[in-house]
């Protein structure tokens, strides 16, 4: 798989740097990945979760760190592409601004 960007995964561990051997991992992870579908996404992340926003699109929340953080992308699959959208505290992921984001871009 092809992730765009590693700059906001860094971006976030620079200020959370508990983040950053997690958030390392899942991109590696990521582009060695094979995935088709949020099944297969399952068998490496199966906290995974696919979430259709009011606009219809749908992204993957992935648990980051034994859950602490939230990396929220989105996957096309058919292109074999990754687009990281926000990486949010657990608390920041919980008050759903996100969601409101995303659905303007």
């Amino acid at each position: 798989m092809r992730v765009i960007s590693r700059r906001r995964l860094r971006e976030f561990w620079e200020v959370h740097p508990d983040a950053e051997p997690a958030l390392k991992t899942w991109w590696k992870l990521a582009l060695s990945a094979d995935w088709a579908n949020i099944r297969d996404v399952r068998v490496v992340y199966p906290h995974a979760d696919a979430v259709r926003l009011a606009s219809g699109a749908v992204v993957t929340v992935f648990n980051i760190a034994g859950n602490k953080f939230r990396l929220i992308v989105r996957i096309i699959y058919p292109y074999r592409r990754i687009y990281v959208k926000h990486v949010l505290t657990h608390a920041d992921y919980d008050l759903g601004l996100w969601r409101s984001q995303l659905c303007r871009e």
